[in-house]
């Protein structure tokens, strides 16, 4: 009897079973939500393989990350401040396609209710900023400064029934972005993705109704100048919105726990500096903004989910995604030390069996040590990835004097 209840409880936990298992898991999860993983892996193992025909950085995948590494690990601040173009370019060339994979066709974070999933947070996120633009016309058009593939871009669309104009340095996310909203028939007319610098805009003045920016102005290597050609596109009395990643009033400069955590987020996340929230705040007003607000979105949620009573609704943390679980059916599994190194593995694995390029490994490690440091500085109140700020540019619009230089420095290039 001994022996007989020990042989069935070893086969039943056999490799094959657990294998079993996972496969009808993965079968349901399939069929009966629309999580779609198999689709998703398809699609990303499909964007793996013609991932170095899309390079506009290097030759290939693993000279781009090598530079890219390069560029943190031997270039101060002012050298990645001036080498922005190649240091964002690059990040965007390789990250790209894991983005769109693990997150979605929307590269932010937002803080979720307890009653949401992470799609119905991320949409409304976005609604939230598109509320502040003050939209009262269905022919308005509006800026979305660093668009990525467009996920926000065709939500905002949506929601407002507006026209959306994405702006984004990569060409790549500019052929995905479009590619997708060719693909969705309900904003089609009304989405498109154009290639350009948004720290030298190629729109003409005052062209806009609103504006935007989720989490993209942050690679900016000087924010009066960004804010400036945003306040150069609008026409007077108009919005501008939008979520900045900050360190907070938490950050202690010098301090080596708060300086290794911010540049785990610079090394991982494409940046080449992360400023504290006045920066962004002067910036603004010295570009010509009149500030209608400007708040730590986190901080606001962290108290309001303090004070609700017990077994009620609560706002779970924007750096959730980022922190280990064992479900392994998460993206939050990769962050348990089991999850890194299987991760680690297939991805390897990916390499030898030449589905993904070589260099992916190293992407993949670089991405990880973002997540990383995004976690622990969420964790610790250092870093806000939703520091909101609402600015109008005054109805008596006058061009400031970084937009005059910025103006005559186009002129003399036209020359």
């Amino acid at each position: 009897m001994l022996i007989s209840s020990s042989s069935s409880s070893t086969s039943s936990y056999s490799p094959a079973t657990i294998a079993g298992a996972l496969c009808s898991t993965i079968v349901a999860v399939q069929l009966f939500t629309p999580a779609d993983p198999i689709g998703r892996c398809l699609l990303f193992l499909k964007q793996l393989n013609g991932h170095e025909r899309r390079l506009t950085c290097s030759a290939n995948v693993e000279h781009g990350i090598d530079e890219y590494n390069a560029l943190h690990q031997k270039e101060g601040v002012e050298q990645r401040n001036a080498k922005y173009q190649q240091l964002v370019n690059a990040y965007y060339d390789l990250a790209t396609v894991f983005y769109e994979w693990g997150w979605g066709a929307s590269f932010h974070f937002a803080s979720r209710y307890s009653f949401e999933t992470f799609a119905e947070s991320i949409r409304r996120h976005e609604y939230h900023l598109a509320s502040k633009l003050q939209l009262y016309s269905r022919n308005a058009q509006i800026l979305d400064v660093g668009c990525g593939i467009g996920g926000p871009m065709r939500n905002i669309a949506r929601f407002t029934s507006c026209h959306v104009t994405g702006l984004t340095l990569n060409p790549y996310q500019v052929d995905r972005g479009n590619e997708l909203c060719q693909m969705d028939a309900t904003v089609s007319s009304r989405c498109r993705s154009v290639q350009g610098d948004f720290m030298n805009m190629p729109f003409d003045e005052q062209q806009f109704d609103a504006a935007y920016a989720i989490e993209a102005t942050c690679h900016a290597p000087d924010r009066v100048q960004v804010y400036s050609e945003i306040y150069r596109v609008l026409k007077p009395g108009c919005i501008f919105a939008c979520y900045e990643w900050c360190m907070t009033d938490n950050y202690i400069p010098g301090n080596e726990i708060h300086e290794r955590i911010k540049k785990q987020i610079e090394e991982g996340d494409g940046l080449p500096d992360v400023v504290h929230t006045s920066v962004c705040l002067n910036a603004m007003k010295e570009a010509g903004f009149e500030i209608l607000e400007s708040r730590d979105m986190v901080q606001e949620e962290e108290i309001s989910s303090s004070t609700a009573p017990p077994h009620h609704a609560v706002v779970l943390p924007w750096m959730l995604p980022l922190l280990p679980s064992w479900n392994i059916f998460t993206q939050r599994f990769q962050f348990t030390w089991l999850g890194f190194r299987l991760t680690n593995f297939c991805i390897v694995l990916l390499e030898k069996m030449k589905l993904a390029p070589k260099g992916t490994i190293k992407t993949q490690r670089m991405l990880q040590e973002g997540a990383f440091g995004l976690a622990a500085g969420g964790s610790l109140k250092i870093f806000t990835p939703m520091y909101l700020m609402v600015g109008r540019v005054p109805m008596n619009k006058q061009q400031q004097p970084q937009q005059q230089f910025i103006a005559a420095e186009r002129m003399n290039g036209q020359q």
